[in-house]
């Protein structure tokens, strides 16, 4: 059930353009906001659960379409941990239950798109959860060096420095979802989460349609700068490297940049680069000019502490950003209500 079908007109409305954690994040601090959200989500996943269940039963990926109706949900709290759970032991070991659900949901109805219906009832969303695509198709890099490496999860997972990404491609090409591209038209404002550049946000770019559809908008758009670097991805990237690519595979210009200025604890910075070989994300926009957008400088840092569950494949990020926070300050563009 699409929640915004009987929508205030009087409402402004804020596309999210994303995948992941990321895309959560976001969707969860605008939630309870008077304001009709939409998500349009990336479909390239191909690691951990999702992979699994992508392979074995034919589904177009779950995993942040899962994520972007738990944000919205507004169901009793046992629901969104339920497709939140993931299990840690027996022939399930891995497996997010919100991703068999959605899957199951897919065989059942025979489409993504209803499955995605049935669901948002279930979870009581808020808001409507757009698939950027319907196409099943997989995400390709091609190096500096020339080699090329096809396969979301075997992009994102890298245990070392690689070469710098020359250019990202989707093989198939996707078609965009009618939906997205509706979606983008109508929006008075437009936000680019954060995430894992290369896998989670410039694949909604790679969609055939996506980018015409940005340029023709009228919508003001704002990304949200990352926090740390990602290996094997934007190794060494500063904040002004992730907005160059952003504006770079969607065509068009940012009119505001969300760059958080709180540095996490000194040990978990520390943790960062040992295990991981990442660092924080360096704000250069004093130093160097890449875009027109006005730079927003913000304390948008979660203070929760997060750790990797048993059963899952790849690492958790300790530093995130703070939902409510970002919340407060996206309302505060969307409402003309900026300071300087």
């Amino acid at each position: 059930m699409d929640s915004n079908s009987q929508s205030n007109p009087d409402r402004k409305k804020v596309v999210v353009i994303g995948g992941g954690t990321g895309s959560y994040v976001v969707l969860s601090g605008l939630r309870n906001y008077d304001i009709d959200l939409y998500a349009i989500v990336s479909m390239t996943d191909s690691g951990g659960s999702t992979g699994r269940l992508r392979d074995q039963l034919g589904v177009l990926p779950p995993g942040d379409l899962r994520q972007a109706l738990v944000a919205l949900s507004d169901s009793s709290e046992i629901w969104r941990k339920i497709f939140a759970y993931r299990f840690d032991n027996g022939d399930l070991q891995g497996h997010n239950f919100g991703n068999i659900f959605i899957s199951v949901l897919q065989r059942i109805t025979g489409t993504l798109e209803s499955a995605i219906e049935e669901a948002s009832k279930v979870l009581d969303v808020k808001g409507t959860v757009i698939p950027v695509t319907f196409t099943n198709c997989n995400l390709c890099a091609k190096y500096e060096d020339g080699s090329v490496i096809e396969g979301e999860s075997l992009i994102d997972e890298s245990p070392t420095k690689r070469p710098k990404i020359q250019y990202m491609y989707l093989n198939p090409e996707a078609e965009a979802n009618p939906r997205a591209i509706d979606a983008i038209a109508k929006a008075d404002f437009i936000v680019i989460t954060p995430g894992d550049l290369y896998t989670s946000i410039i694949p909604n770019f790679l969609v055939s349609g996506v980018v015409d559809a940005l340029s023709k908008s009228k919508s003001k758009k704002i990304y949200i700068s990352n926090l740390m670097t990602k290996r094997g991805q934007t190794d060494e990237f500063t904040a002004s490297d992730h907005v160059f690519e952003i504006e770079k595979y969607s065509s068009c210009f940012m009119d505001y940049v969300l760059v958080n200025n709180k540095k996490p604890a000194p040990e978990v910075i520390d943790w960062y680069l040992k295990t991981d070989n990442v660092a924080i994300v360096y704000d250069d926009f004093d130093e160097r000019k890449v875009t027109e957008a006005r730079i927003l400088s913000r304390d948008l840092l979660g203070d929760a502490k997060f750790e990797q569950n048993i059963s899952d494949r790849v690492k958790r990020s300790l530093i995130r950003h703070d939902a409510l926070k970002l919340g407060e300050e996206l309302v505060k563009i969307i409402d003309n209500r900026l300071s300087f």
